[in-house]
């Protein structure tokens, strides 16, 4: 069996395995990841960038290579590389755990219900949700949702394409890096840039896919290319910046503006000022917008592995 089926058999029964099972509620391989990269840092932590570097190459670099040598490991089983990049897949993808986040915490606004949606909005992103009205709380879980898309599934399934079993696991654990020391505060500033520019590098693919996905999958196609050429370039995160343009285009909302991180407050472009406000309903529409996406760049992904393998067996026949 190649290494496109192979792909596309695993990646389909990963991402069936998360919409049916979600993530594992204890042992999650992610947070022991989090744990070690965590165990890691306290013992190289210099306000330094070198350090920080190190830091990367270590965490997401063995992540790569226990990968890769589990790959190796199987390789001569088909079933056993499927099974392993079905494992791997159902362990980086989180796009049930995101559904679900976001969809409680529109039922807590539905509810008029805001403090219990404040509540959970850290379970989903960094917002101050105590700065943030249900209105507010709205916008930032559909933002949420477009990013997410991007980082927590399709980004996953590129880089699977790319690279298989180390591919899934080591974007995963750039991603998670940039989560844990990418920020910019006084303690990360220096420490977290590596891993902040290789997240970009990391998810330039997967943010390009989604932005075209949600296109195709939204119900205003020229409205998520209009917003996509117009603002995408305006928004402070590279890969975000197309993500929640089109999200915003395809969904007919206005996106961006004012919002506080860790008490930082920081007012960023509107993203397709053409759109109406976001409403409680829009975060449902967002997420069943991300499924589609998500299904749709498990088929684009796989099918351009298989085109890939057969143009290579083309030209050394």
């Amino acid at each position: 069996m190649g290494a496109e089926r192979v792909f596309a058999y695993g990646a389909a029964a990963g991402l069936l395995g998360d919409l049916l099972l979600g993530d594992p509620r204890r042992g999650h391989p992610v947070a022991v990841f989090g744990r070690a990269a965590g165990a890691v840092e306290r013992v190289l932590w210099r306000d330094h960038r070198g350090w920080g570097a190190l830091h990367t190459v270590v965490c997401a670099g063995g992540a790569a290579a226990l990968g890769a040598v589990a790959a190796r490991a199987v390789r001569r089983s088909p079933a056993g590389s499927v099974l392993l990049t079905g494992a791997a897949t159902w362990a980086v993808v989180g796009g049930t755990s995101l559904a679900r986040e976001a969809a409680a915490i529109g039922r807590a606004l539905e509810a008029d219900d805001v403090e219990a949606a404040r509540a959970r909005l850290p379970h989903l992103c960094g917002r101050d949700p105590q700065a943030l009205d249900a209105d507010g709380i709205a916008r930032a879980v559909v933002e949420s949702v477009a990013e997410n898309t991007s980082d927590a599934v399709v980004g996953a399934l590129a880089w699977g394409a790319l690279a298989g079993v180390p591919g899934l696991a080591g974007f995963r654990a750039v991603n998670t890096l940039d989560a844990m020391v990418g920020h910019k505060s006084p303690r990360y500033r220096r420490y977290g840039w590596a891993s902040a520019r290789l997240d970009d590098l990391a998810g330039w693919p997967g943010a390009r896919l989604t932005a075209l996905l949600a296109t195709v999958a939204g119900g205003d196609p020229r409205g998520a290319v209009r917003a996509w050429r117009a603002d995408a370039g305006r928004h402070p995160s590279p890969n975000a910046g197309p993500v929640e343009a089109s999200f915003a285009g395809a969904l007919g909302v206005r996106l961006g503006g004012t919002l506080s991180y860790g008490g930082r407050v920081e007012h960023r472009p509107v993203l397709n000022d053409r759109g109406r406000a976001v409403q409680v309903a829009d975060i449902d529409r967002a997420v069943r917008l991300s499924r589609r996406v998500s299904w749709l760049a498990l088929g684009t992904c796989a099918a351009a592995k298989l085109l890939c393998a057969r143009l290579t067996k083309g030209r050394t026949s």
